[in-house]
């Protein structure tokens, strides 16, 4: 997949108190907007202390080929920041070459431990969703399923040696899950079987005349409570983790996860899908935050994406990285980092990143379409491949495109699943 190089910016979050001038500080971040297009930037790393007042984003294009321009919301659009003495800003890309190929390993020296919902999923597929009335299923399908399972599975897939803590039942399709995830090479020594009660499980209706799908979820029980998890296999679970996710299921349990995690310096990835129980306690712990495309302005109240990201740097002192996933259209990240940028020209974020869309648009050619069996989880995927790039210490510039790729590798099958890429497929050469 071939990604251009994109224009820069500086964002600023609006300031809480509107009768004080934003002071300028300086970060960094990606933006990936569409699947051919990508969009670097820096943010500051003191402003978080501030509650964003001072936070800057600076987006450096590199297909455009423009100058730094800064973005500056309301309502200091006609505000300057004094100039501060700042290093130069050294944004590039070097795209590998086409066919590029490196020999690479297929597992990866890092341990990483998943907390979370490990499901199974039944999947329909049917001409479309039926009114009240008897029909045939076109196909059906029974796999694992839930999003730190299907996150997990995809990282191990990909060369990673995941763990996992969750809970089925003994049941057929606890059996099932299980065995699921130990033939992909995932540690199940952590997840908690119940004698009684019944594994969690989704009827999916896969509608193939809209390419949409209906999920039906029924939870497990007993559902898992976080005494379960004695210390001792909370502190051998940890031992020797590289990095933590969670997908805010089991909430409960996933707090004393990750304040074990902070206290031994664990980073922490958290999938910011949708309010929940217990999110903001976890995003408070997090270190890297990939969420979905309508979360930021839900939970920041912001008028666009790109504020509401920095409000999210701004709210979470401890986040370096927040990605939003867009669908077809790709995704934004934003990076904090301590590189200093200077100030430069205001203007509208919303309008500099609608004039680069157009301007993208019409300069890229884009890849050829490939109808999706249906939209099942892919952000669980992309998750997996993000989890492996920061393994295996991807710059941005690497990661974003081969996470996006991995995700779409994932949409030629029906389920999450079935068609995850591993790390040896050709059409991961070259990431």
């Amino acid at each position: 997949m071939l990604f251009g190089l994109a224009t820069v910016a500086l964002l600023r979050a609006p300031p809480l108190d509107a009768s004080v001038p934003p002071q300028p500080c300086a970060g960094r971040a990606f933006v990936s907007l569409l699947p051919s297009m990508r969009l670097r930037a820096r943010l500051c790393a003191h402003c978080s202390a501030l509650d964003g007042s001072c936070c800057p984003l600076v987006l450096s294009t590199f297909f455009l080929n423009t100058a730094p321009v800064v973005v500056h919301p309301s309502p200091w659009r006609d505000w300057r920041p004094p100039p501060i003495p700042t290093a130069p800003i050294q944004s590039w890309y070097a795209p590998l070459p086409i066919g590029f190929f490196s020999p690479f390993l297929d597992t990866v020296a890092c341990l990483q431990l998943g907390c979370g919902a490990s499901s199974v999923d039944y999947l329909a597929t049917v001409a479309s969703f039926p009114n009240p009335d008897k029909i045939r299923s076109l196909a059906l399908k029974v796999q694992g399923g839930g999003n730190t399972g299907n996150a997990l599975t995809a990282a191990a897939r990909l060369g990673l040696h995941p763990r996992i803590i969750s809970k089925v039942a003994n049941d057929a399709q606890g059996r099932n899950v299980l065995k699921e995830l130990q033939d992909d090479g995932i540690d199940t020594s952590y997840m908690l079987v119940a004698e009684d009660g019944n594994t969690p499980f989704t009827y999916i209706i896969v509608d193939n005349q809209t390419k949409t799908r209906t999920c039906i979820h029924t939870p497990g029980y007993p559902p898992m409570s976080p005494e379960e998890l004695t210390k001792e296999s909370l502190s051998a679970a940890l031992a020797g983790a590289d990095i933590v996710y969670f997908d805010v299921r089991l909430h409960d349990t996933a707090l004393v996860v990750a304040q074990e995690a902070i206290q031994r310096k664990i980073p922490i990835l958290i999938d910011a899908e949708k309010k929940r129980g217990g999110l903001d306690e976890l995003l408070n712990f997090a270190s890297y935050v990939v969420c979905s495309a309508k979360f930021p302005q839900a939970w920041t109240g912001a008028s666009s994406i790109p504020v509401a990201l920095v409000t999210m740097l701004s709210r979470l002192p401890k986040i370096k990285f927040v990605i939003v996933t867009l669908g077809e259209k790709g995704c934004l990240m934003l990076e904090r980092s301590m590189t200093d940028a200077s100030a430069a020209e205001e203007i509208d974020v919303e309008a500099l990143l609608e004039s680069l869309g157009k301007k993208v648009d019409q300069s890229s050619k884009m890849p050829k379409c490939i109808t999706s069996k249906a939209n099942l989880r892919i952000g669980d995927a992309f998750i997996g491949a993000v989890l492996y790039g920061l393994c295996t210490g991807m710059p941005a510039e690497r990661m974003l495109p081969f996470a996006v790729q991995v995700a779409a590798c994932g949409c030629r099958g029906l389920g999450a699943r079935s068609s995850l890429p591993r790390r040896t497929d050709p059409r991961l050469v070259g990431y």
